[in-house]
């Protein structure tokens, strides 16, 4: 028979080895975990994770579901399903709540046993992240992007912004179909180079014009959108708003939050957006395309668009940080089918602001 004494567990085995790890490490470990969802089940483990994950730098908020101002979890909406119409003017009146619910039951540090978000299920997301002190890289993620279009249509647009659109780049198509293996493509009659009669004649540019301008009024209500998340977090030097769907992407550099905080922000009259200003743009047109993976795209249409105000300032520098913004703006095959279109002649178009 053992002795007594043997029982009973080593106490030197209970020390729990994670405790032994420095802070900086686990807030190290806790950078990689990104998802907000998963930092808010980090902060319910213990006082110390909580006090850690509020330290966090880089931050990943996924949205999939919403529920109205007054609905609970019963009243969630499931965005895969067909998206309510303009979900951006009710983006912060509308409840993260599967991004929230982790962050539920955290306890407050200070003892009192009181819930660390109080009432969160009546929080808005920027509210949400107003508990991360220290946030240097936000990337959130829409349920489905902004601009309808018809099926087996290509559309798809990058933005940078500051306190005001910087750069826009468009990548459209009719139609995006499979290559059938081994089959080859007999180049349009009218594909010369230039842009065939029948592109303003069928509603060809008329088409681009839409697609052009839905595109820049879904940036422009994404950016008006974030300014409470910018001010609330001056440590933040990229942000980057996308979607589910990888239709559109907005990104903000360091320096263009730092101006975004020192500019006034020019409204939109019409509704919860930013201002379009007056645009120069370029568009470029090939009636086909293939492209890897066996790829075709007809009616392949690229518009890149700056503000009128930039005129041809900035001279050989500024034209090739827009050829790079532009050449690297969508990954891919869809980076092909940019570059490709880039060697097209260019059509110039204005805009007045909007």
């Amino acid at each position: 028979m053992h002795p007594k004494a043997r029982i009973h567990a080593d106490p030197v085995l209970e020390v729990d080895q994670f405790d032994c790890l420095p802070d900086s490490l686990v807030l190290l470990i806790l950078n990689k975990v990104e998802d907000v969802r998963s930092l808010g089940r980090c902060s319910a483990v213990s006082k110390r994770f909580c006090g850690l994950v509020s330290l966090v730098h880089d931050v990943y908020v996924k949205i999939d579901r919403v529920v109205a101002v007054d609905g609970d979890a019963e009243d969630t909406l499931n965005l895969s399903s067909p998206k309510p119409r303009n979900i951006f003017s009710h983006f912060l009146k509308l409840m993260l709540f599967t991004i929230i619910k982790p962050f539920h039951n955290m306890r407050n540090t200070n003892g009192n046993g009181r819930p660390l978000f109080a009432q969160l299920s009546q929080h808005s997301p920027a509210q949400v992240l107003r508990n991360f002190t220290h946030i240097r890289n936000l990337r959130v993620e829409l349920p489905s992007g902004d601009v309808g279009t018809e099926e087996g249509v290509l559309l798809k647009w990058r933005a940078e912004y500051g306190s005001t659109l910087q750069s826009c780049v468009i990548l459209g198509g009719t139609r995006v179909d499979r290559r059938p293996v081994g089959g080859e493509h007999e180049p349009s009659l009218e594909d010369n180079g230039s842009m065939p009669e029948s592109f303003y004649t069928n509603g060809g540019l008329k088409l681009r014009v839409i697609w052009t301008i839905s595109s820049l009024i879904a940036a422009s209500t994404r950016h008006y959108l974030l300014r409470s998340i910018i001010k609330d977090h001056p440590t933040l030097t990229s942000l980057v708003l996308t979607d589910a769907d990888g239709q559109g992407t907005l990104c903000m550099g360091a320096e263009q939050l730092k101006e975004f905080r020192e500019n006034q922000l020019s409204a939109s009259a019409c509704s919860n957006r930013t201002q379009v200003p007056a645009c120069n743009m370029k568009l470029k047109y090939a009636p086909y395309l293939e492209l890897p993976g066996g790829i075709a795209l007809q009616g392949a249409t690229l518009v890149a668009i700056k503000p009128s105000t930039e005129g041809s300032n900035g001279g050989h520098t500024n034209r090739k940080e827009t050829d790079a913004f532009i050449s690297g703006a969508f990954d891919g095959p869809f980076k092909v089918a940019v570059k490709a279109l880039m060697k097209r002649r260019t059509y110039l178009l204005e805009m007045n602001g909007f």
